[in-house]
């Protein structure tokens, strides 16, 4: 079977699971995901590999961009990982872009590599996110770390305050 056929294969069932089981942030990162893929495979060139593909770096830089931003929010561990990994994949398009010697096939392996254990992650995310609930009946999806502060009464009266008052 060819490996385009058995991630493509994969792809679907990971997308399917998260979509499916998934909580918000399992289903975007698939979406993520899912929508890189395809527009990777359409903005590949004639001559693949031979040089920087350009249009498939700048579906990579997007994507890590939205994996960065899920990660920001998300109340999970798994997208931390997906970033770096995406990172890593990126960083391939930099090494070509600075050794245009290197080997077509390295630098399609350096790029592609990181998708299959980046379609663990999102079934291991999933499966995480199935037995939370199943645990504690509810999963916390967003981190309230953006939220703006409250503001804190003071703990102690201050001395202006206190000589105020008699």
């Amino acid at each position: 079977m060819p490996h385009y056929i058995l991630f493509d294969l994969l792809l679907v069932l990971t997308s399917g699971y998260a979509f499916w089981s998934g909580g918000p942030p399992e289903r975007i990162g698939a979406a993520i995901f899912l929508v890189g893929s395809v527009l990777t495979y359409l903005a590949g060139s004639a001559v693949r590999w031979s040089s920087v593909e350009v249009g498939i770096f700048a579906v990579d830089v997007a994507g890590l961009v939205a994996f960065a931003l899920l990660a920001l929010r998300a109340e999970r561990f798994w997208p931390l990982w997906l970033t770096v990994m995406q990172a890593v994949a990126t960083a391939g398009h930099v090494v070509k872009l600075v050794e245009p010697d290197v080997l077509r096939w390295g630098y399609a392996f350096a790029l592609a590599i990181w998708s299959y254990p980046m379609l663990a992650l999102i079934v291991a995310g999933t499966w995480c996110h199935r037995r939370r609930l199943k645990r504690y009946g509810a999963d916390i999806s967003w981190s309230s770390s953006f939220a703006r502060s409250e503001t804190r009464p003071n703990a102690r009266p201050t001395a202006s305050s206190t000589s105020s008052a008699a």
